[in-house]
């Protein structure tokens, strides 16, 4: 898997994704290059504009609140990072994983700059309790400043976008330089709450770290290459159920802390409300997916103009307001909507399996809303570069979509606790099941050990350690229910090998008995141990 690739290699991708931001930051202050690639008439370049010639037309131009947008040739840097940046990333978290995103994130490479320079934190995490419990709602907060910002001023103003992103590389740095680790990327980044989003359980491509070797690197956690050029764990332990070392066990552990169904939830009715927005500012969708809102010429007036525009009517709220006001009012409304909706799937599921705990029902309602805010993001975002390509190929991508957003629900939903918990032991108990003095395929007969699920492995290491060294019990008297084949096994005495009997004898009777199924039973949480 991706979370594999070395240190070494990933170092490179990251150094070179971080020079093209930079670049890019510098763009957007001075560019007197790439205005030429957006001239409508130069044909061969794929940014060519056919907006700026339509733009005296009153017959095609692009139209906010009834009134023409005058263009003209502009430079590329904020048509290209929210065009085709963004919609990257987020495509990149849920099929690919948070590992390798956060592997390559520039903003987590510049956030570790206070660590290469070898600056001890000032702070300790672990006094910040608030921090650590409320995390969701700051970052929550902080995400949705930052796309009413967008609306507002940086979608189109290019030093406004320029100084928001050297602001955040500094507030990275910043965090990290106070908290040490990656406090950066877990309790504050706006964009880390967008993952835990997206990645669920796990990425439909991710590794599962709960089934790795003990003791290995998994994931996305903090590496680093010693003298030896081997990797080693660099992991300060600034997080406990990191997302970087196990992402499934940090998603069951924080699926009931405070201002996680908020982030859930609010997403959702965030990802709606933006995209809405552009139509009940212009009155019509062709404004967004023209793409104008990313380069158009930028106005301060426009603050204080009519921020509806509804039925060709505007409506006398400023625009300063009526964004945030509406990110806001979606924002609730979907949470609150959610929130009934999934109170009232756990009252099904109580009906038809009245063991079903509300851990269940939340995180299914969880994927489900992950499932429609991919969907609904990828039939607005990136879309204004995606229409110029050839109507096939827009249908090829759109069918890409659902079909990575149903494989990655299908993979979700039959997930839990419990599960996750199970294969985190799965192959201890395995070992363990093979050193009984019974021959498991035998009792098995339709399938062999190696092709038993994490249930089953569970039940057989439960029931059979104790059926083998049941004291003063006759192996006759012992009869077994298989919940493999449903069907009642015969007696120990008459399935296990002589040698195995005579052993289970002999140390009954010397009552030299050694019971390990305690040290197979599940364990309630699973942490693993780093060097």
């Amino acid at each position: 898997m991706l979370s594999t690739l070395s240190e070494k290699k990933i170092h490179a991708v990251r150094v070179a994704i971080f020079l093209a931001w930079l670049l890019l930051i510098v763009s957007l202050f001075y560019d007197p290059i790439t205005a030429i690639f957006t001239q409508p008439e130069h044909t061969w370049s794929w940014l060519a504009d056919d907006n700026i010639a339509q733009s005296f037309d009153p017959d095609s131009c692009i139209r906010v609140q009834d009134q023409c947008i005058a263009l003209a040739s502009y430079p590329v840097g904020t048509r290209v990072f929210w065009g085709m940046v963004v919609p990257s990333a987020i495509f990149v978290v849920l099929v690919l994983g948070h590992e390798f995103w956060r592997r390559i994130c520039p903003l987590y490479f510049f956030s570790q700059l206070p660590r290469a320079l070898q600056m001890k934190p000032l702070l300790n995490i672990e006094q910040n309790a608030w921090l650590k419990q409320n995390h969701f709602y700051v970052q929550f907060v902080l995400f949705y400043l930052g796309i009413t910002a967008r609306i507002l001023f940086i979608n189109a103003l290019r030093p406004a976008a320029g100084m928001f992103f050297i602001l955040t590389l500094l507030s990275a740095a910043s965090v990290v330089a106070l908290y040490g680790g990656r406090s950066w990327c877990h309790y504050v980044c706006p964009f880390g709450m967008v993952q835990t989003v997206f990645t669920g359980p796990k990425g439909l491509l991710a590794s599962e770290a709960h089934t790795a070797k003990p003791y290995s690197i998994t994931q996305s956690m903090c590496r680093t290459v010693n003298e030896q050029g081997n990797e080693e764990s660099a992991c300060v332990s600034c997080k406990s159920a990191c997302m970087d070392i196990d992402a499934e066990q940090s998603y069951w552990a924080q699926l009931h802390k405070p201002g996680r169904n908020l982030v859930q939830y609010g997403y959702l009715g965030l990802v709606v409300g933006y995209f809405s927005y552009y139509w009940l500012y212009a009155g019509n969708m062709n404004y967004y997916f023209s793409g104008v809102w990313s380069y158009e010429p930028w106005k301060a007036e426009s603050l204080l103009g009519s921020g509806f525009y509804i039925f060709g009517s505007p409506i006398a709220v400023p625009k300063l307001v009526a964004a945030p006001l509406t990110l806001g009012a979606f924002a609730i409304a979907s949470y609150y909507l959610c929130t009934l909706i999934e109170r009232y799937y756990r009252g099904v599921l109580k009906q038809k399996d009245p063991t079903a705990t509300a851990e269940k029902s939340l995180h299914r309602m969880f994927s489900i809303c992950t499932f429609i805010a991919f969907n609904v993001f990828f039939i607005y975002g990136g879309r204004p570069e995606i229409n110029k390509l050839p109507i096939a190929v827009q249908f090829a991508f759109q069918a890409m979509i659902a079909v990575v957003s149903s494989l990655w629900l299908y993979q979700s939903w039959g997930r839990s606790a419990e599960l996750y918990q199970q294969e985190s032991v799965a192959d201890k108990q395995q070992r363990m099941l093979k050193k009984l003095p019974v021959n498991i395929d035998e009792l098995l007969e339709e399938k062999a050990l190696q092709q038993l699920n994490a249930g089953e492995i569970g039940i057989l290491a439960k029931v059979m350690p104790r059926l083998v060294h049941k004291p003063n019990s006759r192996a006759s008297e012992v009869s077994t229910f298989s919940p493999l084949t449903n069907q009642k096994q015969p007696s120990l005495e008459h399935t296990l090998p002589k040698t195995a009997l005579r052993r289970r004898r002999d140390s009954s009777s010397s009552n030299k008995r050694t019971d390990i199924s305690s040290s197979m039973n599940t364990p309630k949480t699973t942490i693993r141990r780093l060097p």
